[in-house]
């Protein structure tokens, strides 16, 4: 995989190595009538480094959260990736058998879901939910994955980790939900996060909350982050380099800060000035 060379502070070169490369991915939805699809995605190119927190930025029904799905090979029945590659250390997702997905789900890739009430299985304790994931991921046994959930706990700051473990997913505040669920996405040391709008269902206070935990987690963890949102405010607060979904294709793309300060494409300055109204 190709890598870019960056000059460091000091002027010392240093490489930045690739992580996930998408290649001209294109998502097709079947339609009404049999045989007839419709493009979703239509040649999308993006690429996040190791270490880095990449944003993209689309509208609601853009097709933001449908490109994080096929990273992870959970593509709805009606869609398919019609062309392209998503490879990941070295490897096209899209090849994936089956049983390849599954280890890599959770493991290396996780994706924190938007609404975690309705990501989290409502019969089973939020401790139990994360204990299955270091099973299927771990060789731990089952004393050491209950102290290592009540380790994820604090790390993202939840109290009494003891006590929540036992309790039920609507037993917690959305703060709390959220928490946990990136206590489960990071319980088996991935290396690359999906977030789909993690803060958009948030007050003010808990968004500023989990933007400071995400960046935590990077410094920590040094794990990548690949933001879907339509929150400008979060994606200047957090990434690296944003990448703009609009007429199913990336339209603009570079460092956050320029893109937000100078944006190129009609799209991009719209949302812009949205957020400065």
């Amino acid at each position: 995989m190709p890598s870019i060379l960056s000059l460091g502070k000091k002027g010392r070169c240093s490489m930045r190595e690739t992580l996930l490369t998408i290649n001209h991915l294109k998502i097709n939805v079947r339609g009404e009538k049999e045989g007839q699809e419709r493009e979703l995605i239509k040649g999308l190119d993006l690429e996040v480094q190791k270490s880095q927190m990449v944003a993209l930025v689309g509208a609601s029904g853009s097709g933001k959260t449908t490109v994080g799905l096929s990273i992870l090979g959970l593509l709805p029945a009606a869609m398919n990736a019609a062309d392209g590659q998503i490879v990941f250390n070295n490897e096209d997702i899209l090849r994936f058998s089956p049983s390849r997905l599954r280890q890599l789900r959770g493991k290396e890739i996780c994706m924190i879901f938007q609404e975690p009430l309705s990501a989290f299985n409502p019969v089973f304790t939020i401790g139990f939910q994360i204990e299955e994931v270091l099973k299927f991921h771990t060789a731990l046994n089952r004393r050491k994955r209950k102290e290592r959930v009540w380790q994820l706990f604090d790390r993202v700051g939840i109290p009494d980790p003891k006590r929540v473990a036992h309790q039920y997913p609507h037993q917690l505040s959305g703060g709390l939900r959220q928490r946990a669920m990136i206590a489960q996405a990071i319980a088996a040391d991935p290396k690359l996060i999906i977030a789909d709008e993690p803060t958009s269902n948030l007050d003010v206070t808990l968004q500023a909350l989990i933007i400071e935990l995400f960046r935590k987690l990077k410094d920590e963890l040094k794990v990548s982050l690949l933001l879907i949102t339509h929150d400008l405010g979060v994606v200047n607060a957090l990434t690296d380099e944003t990448a703009v979904l609009f007429d199913v294709k990336v339209v603009e793309s570079g460092k956050t800060k320029e893109v937000l300060a100078s944006p190129q494409h009609p799209f991009t300055d719209e949302l812009v000035k949205a957020v400065l109204a």
